[in-house]
């Protein structure tokens, strides 16, 4: 990828694998004049179906499907594509596979990722404490919201955060908490944190964009 110093617009890539409401947000912020400086390079999805294409060459964006066949091969032709369009950033929304700790360290706080749980400062430790002071677990991996429904927990929130290679562990850029309300179920609470996530995707990059 560029050295951003170099490359005075802040070029992004973005990964993703389903409806790309993330993606969108970035492309409102972007024709907004919210993220001055900062344009999305290229989309690229490996699901053939993602909505994220469709919304992504509506505003004129180049995005391709590039199948999933195996890691390794799938990582090697993303590398040559960033090289390509000469990215600065990755950011992960929405993308439903686990890349390899090779492809990771490749890019270090270059690839940006949302998470829909409480990332505690510098990414390590079990637990994270909230803004009245409670304790509470730190929920990674998949179906973050569904296991803070059945941590009991009253709060629980967005991260957005550098990859590392364990899994949910990076540092955060931005966060922020999503109070839990008497009958949510995952699907609810979901729509919540992804309103949320919305705002904290601009909030991230822009932080970003400062940083380099």
């Amino acid at each position: 990828m560029e050295d951003q110093h170099i490359n005075k617009t802040l070029r992004i890539a973005v990964l993703i694998s389903g409806s790309g409401s993330n993606l969108q947000a970035l492309l409102d912020a972007i024709e907004a004049r919210h993220l001055p400086g900062v344009e999305i390079a290229l989309v690229i999805s490996n699901k053939a179906n993602a909505f994220g294409l469709q919304r992504a060459l509506k505003h004129k964006v180049p995005a391709l499907y590039l199948p999933w066949r195996t890691r390794e091969e799938w990582e090697r032709r993303v590398v040559d594509l960033l090289q390509l369009f000469q990215v600065d950033v990755i950011v992960l929304a929405g993308f439903m596979r686990i890349i390899s700790a090779d492809f990771i360290t490749r890019y270090p706080e270059r690839i940006i990722n949302l998470h829909p749980a409480l990332i505690p400062d510098g990414g390590k430790g079990d637990t994270y404490t909230t803004s009245d002071g409670s304790l509470i677990p730190v929920f990674r991996g998949m179906h973050a919201p569904l296991q803070a429904l059945e941590a009991g927990v009253r709060v629980t929130g967005s991260t957005v955060h550098y990859v590392v290679p364990e899994v949910d562990a990076g540092p955060p850029i931005c966060r922020r908490e999503v109070p839990i309300e008497a009958g949510d179920t995952e699907d609810t609470l979901q729509e919540r944190i992804k309103k949320v996530e919305h705002q904290l995707i601009v909030e991230a990059v822009k932080i970003h964009q400062q940083r380099v």
